[in-house]
Parts: C-alpha cells; structure tokens; sequence
C-alpha cells in the first residue's frame, strides 16, 4: 500500500529512551518517522508534515495526549492515531478510545508487536483510491466511500477514520443484529487485539454525533445483551 511511498509516523513522546527505541524500530521497517516531544510541538509538526498516522503517547509535558487527541479528531479527522498507555491503566485506554483514538497498546510493548498494530491500523483507514462504487446511502445518510466523507441529511458530520469504518460495516449489515465480536472483526479486522467494550465506547460517540435525540437512538439499536443493530431507513419508513 506504501510501497512507493513510505508510510509517515509522527511519534508524540517526551521520553529520550523510548523515543529513540520505537524510532530505530520504525525505520528498520521502512517507515518515515518525525518526533516530538510535547503536544504543543506534536501538533505544530501534524499542520507541516501531515502524517499519515501519530503515535502518542498519554503522558505528556505540558498538554497531555488526552488534549492532543482532541485537537487531532477535531482539526485532522482522518489521520489515524495510536495511543501509548501505562501498564494496568485501564481508563486511559477507554478514554482514549472514547476521544477518538484508533487503537492503543500497552507499555513495554513487544516492537513486532507495535509495527504490526500500525500496519492493521494504517490498512483500515487507508481505502484504495479506485472503488466502483462511489456512495453508499441509508436513509438520511451518505457516505462518500472514495472522499471518506460523512452526510446526513447533506450536511457533513466529521467522523474518525474508525467511525468510518464502523458506519460502511452498518451500512453493509443494515437491520442485521450484529454481536460485539462481529463488529470488531468487521470494523478492527480479524487481527484486532482488544476488549469489546471498545466497541461500545465508539457507538456512544457516534450516537453523539449522528442521532438527533442520542439518548433515545432511533440509527444505531442496541440489541440487549448481544450488540447493535443499524436502522438506518428508520424515519425514512416514518
């Protein structure tokens, strides 16, 4: 897919040692790398290199990696992001998640195991330019599958590269009950290693985003005990 154009990591890490460790290891694997050290420089360095991806880590000097990846899902929703997590903090990740990250690992990380983790994310959110078919819709929703744009109602919501994904799977299993682990096999992939609660952090946000009464969800259903269901033709049918 980067072949001819190696794939862009910005790493956003403030320790010297790490920093140097997952740089070295990066570059041994044909990637481009750009580092920071804070979030302020991180993403002074996303407006001029515009990576394809930003490694980042949670704690930070100055503003944490919570607050850049805010700024990140807000200003550059389609650069996908990888946060690094303290060993045993599970809130960090689901925050993480929460505020729009694509995937986080744990340190000390296996380096194997972070390239392979940027390689699945990198081959979710990246789409290969020539598809056949340009749109999919549903009722009030568009999705632009060779832009990767969102519309409902043909206004454009701003959506993660990983809600893309998850809405073109809905659209794909529309008015099917999907399970947890369906969806993180369609939308994560098979490689994904993960809790399925992940999934539930980023249908909340979705809801946020595309129900007009998100806590009455008349799009996404849940279906108790099992997982989710995509109503998409819902008040199109009303």
């Amino acid at each position: 897919m980067f072949e001819n154009n190696p794939a862009k990591i910005l790493l956003i890490e403030d320790e010297r040692s790490i920093r140097g460790f997952i740089t070295i290891n990066l570059k041994r694997h044909k990637f481009t790398v750009i580092e920071a050290t804070t979030g302020e420089e991180g993403l002074q360095k996303v407006k001029t290199e515009r990576p394809d991806l930003v490694l980042l880590d949670v704690m930070l000097p100055g503003i944490d990696g919570f607050d850049v990846c805010c700024s990140l899902r807000k200003d550059f929703p389609h650069i996908a992001v990888i946060m690094l997590t303290a060993r045993g903090e599970d809130m960090d990740k689901l925050m993480g998640l929460e505020l729009g990250a694509d995937d986080y690992i744990v340190k000390p990380f296996n380096p194997l195991e972070l390239t392979a983790r940027i390689h699945a994310v990198l081959r979710r959110v990246k789409q290969p330019v020539s598809k056949p078919k340009r749109n999919m819709e549903s009722g009030p929703f568009r999705l632009d599958l060779q832009a990767r744009r969102f519309f409902k109602n043909e206004q454009e919501i701003d959506v993660t590269p990983r809600e893309f994904n998850i809405l073109k799977m809905f659209m794909t299993n529309s008015a099917q009950a999907l399970s947890r682990d369906e969806i993180l096999d369609l939308s994560w992939g098979t490689d994904f290693v993960g809790d399925p609660k992940t999934v539930d952090v980023h249908i909340r946000r979705l809801r946020e985003k595309i129900e007009d009464n998100p806590s009455r969800p008349a799009y996404i259903e849940t279906v108790w005990g099992f997982g989710y269901c995509w109503r998409g033709e819902h008040h199109a049918r009303d």
